[in-house]
């Protein structure tokens, strides 16, 4: 049963009266995606709309269908080679500039969350948001002691609206997965569960509170990125430090500044991979509206992370596989890569891996040797995905978070410094840290810190080994009680194989002298087979 049909009657209604059925030429959507364009139409609002010409409807529409649109158009806003220019000026908007709440709401709400004043809290607040996004908003104020501060306060009743949105998404990723085998390989609706507890998350702000604290612990002192001080948080409030600084988009200012935008670049990307594999603490959400650069110094900018909601981790063996497996790539070594990915377990058992490796050196082979403004990430993942489909690979749901910060990242990269050699750049990140994690040296320090927790739980080896043998015992008493039983099993199987050898013996001789004997004595014979032979059975 379809899940909240009136919350799609109103998405159907807001894509009518928006007239988004007129922002692409039919002709230049695929042949299955046209239904929806008529669809569209044939709703009422359609009928007496008037924003069919609209410079903003994208954007308005994206607001008015809520949080869970709005971050779809963030992450389709860093797509400059995807998107049409005039489709693309909206959906940057989404980044920062979504319609702001009232602020004597926000007030209500920051005075509530840290329990005083406003007054009480700032010498100054002011009431016009600094900027205003899918979850929250952020006003400037001041602390009584001088210090500049950014206020994020959550937006009031959006938790309703995206647990339906989520419920609705579950119900689409359920039915394609009965009906896609892409959609199963891809553990379609693992990963909106995952993506409904991420969004989720965001509406705590203490919970980014403390990966921005986290995230600033590992980069203390860096001299490529800054994460400022948090100061005070709540649930639905955060106050944290003002930075200086402006979004990565605004290539023009760091032209206009003289900086270096390929070290820029090659900042970026070594922050990415400093964070997936060093920290193993990624921010996941990364478009330009998080993503701003120092001003102060621009002869040795420094990036700013700002909003650390969305965080991405791996566990070891994945963080091993994906260095890996992005090294064999980087190699053209595809065999390497179809040997990682089985080590791995995503490749099913009976899968030709020689035609598994040829695809993929066809699929990904071109992109290695490609410059920034010429790779497609999300073209080529799109591919990988339908090599995922056809050879029935298992793709954990975990990755697919890494997967599209990396789709970020490539907008990213290819807006400021379109010539950046990623591959260069991360070939020996990545070697290092592969080199690192298989030192001797290193494992056995790792041994040597768990030696106190192994101790500590030496007094509990007594017990365990008293339990284990205990439980051995009793299974070896099962294993030779079922032994028995089988032995017991087999005597009966061959005593009455034994008994329908002889009495089908028996009843064969009766048959066979009934035929040469006078009808009389064969009527006989017949009828005392007969009785034999439903005694047997009845036995």
């Amino acid at each position: 049963m379809i899940p909240h049909v009136s919350r799609l009657l109103e998405l159907w209604r807001i894509a009518a009266h928006y007239r988004l059925d007129t922002l692409f030429p039919a002709e230049e959507l695929p042949a299955k995606a046209r239904p929806i364009l008529k669809l569209i139409r044939l709703h009422p609002a359609a009928w007496s709309s008037k924003e069919k010409d609209n410079p903003l409807k994208l954007k308005q529409a994206l607001e008015d269908m809520g949080p869970l649109a709005i971050k779809l158009g963030q992450l389709l806003s860093t797509r400059r080679d995807l998107i049409p220019p005039e489709v693309l000026e909206q959906l940057v908007l989404l980044q920062d500039r979504v319609k702001p709440f009232g602020s004597d709401v926000a007030k209500m709400r920051i005075q509530s969350a840290l329990k005083a004043d406003i007054a009480t809290l700032f010498a100054r607040f002011d009431e016009q948001p600094l900027a205003a996004a899918s979850i929250a908003q952020v006003h400037t104020a001041a602390l009584h002691d001088g210090r500049e501060v950014v206020v994020k306060v959550t937006r009031p009743d959006i938790k309703r609206q995206l647990l339906q949105d989520f419920e609705i998404l579950q119900w689409l990723g359920l039915t394609l997965e009965k009906r896609l085998e892409a959609a199963r390989a891809l553990h379609l609706s693992e990963i909106i569960q995952s993506y409904r507890q991420t969004i989720l998350n965001e509406l705590d702000l203490t919970l980014e509170a403390d990966n921005t604290r986290r995230m600033r612990h590992y980069f203390t002192g860096s001299s490529m990125m800054y994460v400022p001080e948090v100061y005070m948080d709540s649930v639905d409030v955060m106050v944290a430090e003002r930075i200086t600084g402006v979004p990565i988009s605004e290539t023009h200012v760091f032209d206009e500044m003289g900086m270096d935008r390929a070290d820029l670049a090659e900042k970026g990307l070594t922050i990415f991979f400093t964070q997936v594999f060093r920290d193993n603490f990624f921010h996941a959400d990364m478009h330009p509206g998080n993503v701003f650069v120092e001003t102060i110094n621009p002869s040795n900018p420094r990036y700013i992370a700002l909003d650390c909601a969305i965080m991405g981790e791996l566990s070891k063996s994945d963080q091993m596989t994906v260095a890996r497996m992005l090294l064999a790539v980087m190699n053209s070594n595809f065999l390497q890569l179809i040997q990682i990915v089985h080590q791995a377990g995503w490749i099913p058992p009976g899968t030709n891996q020689d035609e598994l490796a040829r695809e993929m050196r066809r699929t990904v082979g071109p992109m290695v040797s490609k410059p920034m403004d010429q790779l497609d990430f999300a073209g080529i993942l799109l591919q990988v995905m339908d090599i995922a489909r056809r050879f029935h690979l298992e793709i954990p749901p975990q990755l697919m978070l890494l997967l599209k910060t990396l789709v970020h990242v490539e907008g990213l990269g290819t807006d400021l410094y379109p010539q950046l050699d990623i591959w260069k750049l991360a070939k020996p990140i990545l070697t290092d840290w592969v080199k690192a994690q298989m030192n001797p040296q290193k494992n056995l320090k790792e041994l040597g810190e768990k030696i106190p927790d192994l101790l500590l739980g030496a007094q509990d080896l007594p017990t365990l080994l008293i339990d284990s043998l205990n439980g051995l015992k009793n299974q070896s008493a099962w294993q030779e009680k079922q032994l028995r039983e089988l032995q017991h099993l087999r005597l009966q199987m061959e005593q009455q194989q034994k008994r329908s050898w002889f009495f089908g013996s028996i009843i064969a001789v009766l048959l066979a002298i009934s035929v040469i004997t006078p009808w009389y004595i064969s009527s006989v014979l017949i009828g005392l087979s007969s009785i034999l032979a439903l005694w047997r059975i009845a036995k």
